[in-house]
């Protein structure tokens, strides 16, 4: 039996962010300075973490170029919500668009669903300009909104390699049911936050 170079440091961030409390990443809690409360504040919001790791899981999915190709989109396009949101420019049912994500997402996971490139990259940059507006309306409030920004942006980059890690145990059939398990727990949490119930 062929052991998964990634399988330990995987199953180590899973355990991280188990460990991490749930509560909305947007509730401008806690916000309190640079770049280690940027850094962290993504992660303590399980509606943020189900949708940045879905968008590395997916484009696993999809395979290359996707793979790398959806996590850059998302935080380019997130810093463009990010503005809109530091400018006081409203973006309409941002809380639905973020809950969304995580069901949409997790569901095209669960499908194994290979969307061309480019809808993959619009549907993706679609749900991050929802979740960069709900930072973006909290930056004015930390001490250093550039390294606040800053921490955020790099949180968002290592949830998106957790999904792309996870997404290489689709090499087995048993790996591709693992995948297809996570984006189902995906889809439950999302649609938990979009009923109310989380």
């Amino acid at each position: 039996m062929t052991r998964h170079p990634f399988r330990g440091t995987f199953l180590s961030l899973i355990l991280l962010l188990l460990t991490a409390p749930a509560a909305l990443a947007h509730t401008s809690e806690g916000i309190s300075g640079g770049f280690l409360s940027g850094l962290t504040h993504p992660i303590f919001g399980w509606d943020h973490v189900v949708a940045m790791v879905a968008v590395g899981l997916w484009g696993a999915v999809l395979g290359r170029p996707a793979i790398w190709i959806l996590p850059i989109v998302f935080p380019l396009v997130m810093a463009l919500g990010a503005a809109l949101g530091v400018s006081g420019i409203a973006v309409p049912f941002i809380e639905t668009g973020i809950a969304l994500s995580g069901v949409v997402l997790g569901l095209l996971i669960v499908f194994l669903i290979k969307a061309p490139m480019a809808v993959a990259a619009v549907l993706v940059g679609l749900f991050s300009i929802f979740h960069g507006h709900a930072h973006g309306t909290e930056l004015p409030e930390a001490a250093n909104p550039i390294a606040y920004a800053f921490g955020f942006v790099i949180a968002t980059g290592l949830l998106h390699l957790g999904g792309i890690l996870f997404g290489t145990l689709m090499a087995s059939d048993a790996g591709k049911l693992a995948v297809r398990a996570g984006g189902g727990v995906i889809a439950l949490v999302g649609a938990a936050f979009l009923f109310g119930v989380a």
